[in-house]
């Protein structure tokens, strides 16, 4: 279960009228029963599908190289992406949004690279609107213990797990330091609606970091996969898409690397 200190601190980071419910296995719910149910296509079913959260490291997840192609970069190439484009070697960066978390693979990444960076105070909070990807995260986020030259650390004590939806997402305007979303807003409904949200969370000088899909190739190719792809409920981006958001929004160094079918935009808030 994920320590009293990183619960307090990620609720003291919602908005004032968010509902907020702390489950048995330690994550915090704050889905709001009159927004009804979500839009469910395959895709999104799939998510909520228990055994996946079980498989979706070593199995699952990989299968979106193949959007990347073979020379494509790796998970463990992909998570040094995000650690550079986030910036969570700067000293400013203390509280870490990894937003459609899954079963929190990435998230105890990110808080393990804080804390060989040394930021005893770091948060790092995983939100996902999946149960079972979210029960595996907490079950395996209080499994984990990091010994180093300071001694041992619970990771527990600096993540935290919320139950909600990406398309209203429960925290303060300028709220934390970085936020990320990697590999899902392809899979989410209204995934313009959830990167508005990652742009309105950040705090100004806070950094942000995407990947997901992008169409290549000739327009009439691009748009015929567009299509095959999207009854499944999976979206596949222009290439303008998130870096035309972020210059209208202001946001210094915005960076786009393209590899195969899948791109990472990443840029800092003004």
């Amino acid at each position: 279960m994920a320590d009293a200190r990183a619960v307090d601190r990620t609720r003291s980071l919602f908005r004032p009228d968010t509902p907020s419910t702390l489950r048995a296995d330690g994550v915090l719910d704050v889905r709001r029963p009159e927004n009804g149910p979500t839009e469910s296509r395959a895709a999104q079913r799939l998510m909520r599908f228990g055994p996946l959260a079980t498989i979706y490291e070593r199995a699952w997840r990989p299968l979106f190289r193949l959007w990347m192609g073979v020379s494509g970069p790796t998970v463990d190439v992909e998570r040094t992406f995000a650690v550079r484009d986030l910036g969570l070697v700067d000293d400013g960066t203390r509280v870490v949004l990894d937003v459609a978390c899954g079963p929190g693979n990435f998230t105890r990444f990110l808080a393990e690279s804080l804390a060989d960076a040394g930021r005893r105070d770091a948060l790092v909070v995983g939100l996902d609107a999946s149960e079972p990807m979210l029960a595996r995260a907490a079950r395996d986020t209080a499994r984990t213990v990091r010994t180093d030259s300071t001694g041992s650390t619970d990771l527990a004590d600096h993540v935290a797990y919320v139950l909600g939806d990406a398309r209203e997402l429960p925290f303060e305007d300028g709220s934390v330091d970085a936020v990320c979303c990697y590999a899902a807003l392809y899979l989410v409904p209204e995934p313009m609606r959830v990167f508005a949200e990652l742009v309105r969370v950040l705090r100004p000088g806070g950094r942000l970091a995407v990947m997901t899909t992008v169409r290549r190739g000739p327009a009439v190719v691009a748009d015929a996969m567009a299509t095959a792809v999207r009854p499944s409920g999976l979206t596949v981006f222009g290439a303008d898409d998130f870096t035309d958001v972020l210059h209208r929004a202001s946001f210094e160094a915005v960076e786009q690397r393209i590899h195969g079918a899948a791109q990472f935009v990443t840029g800092r808030k003004r």
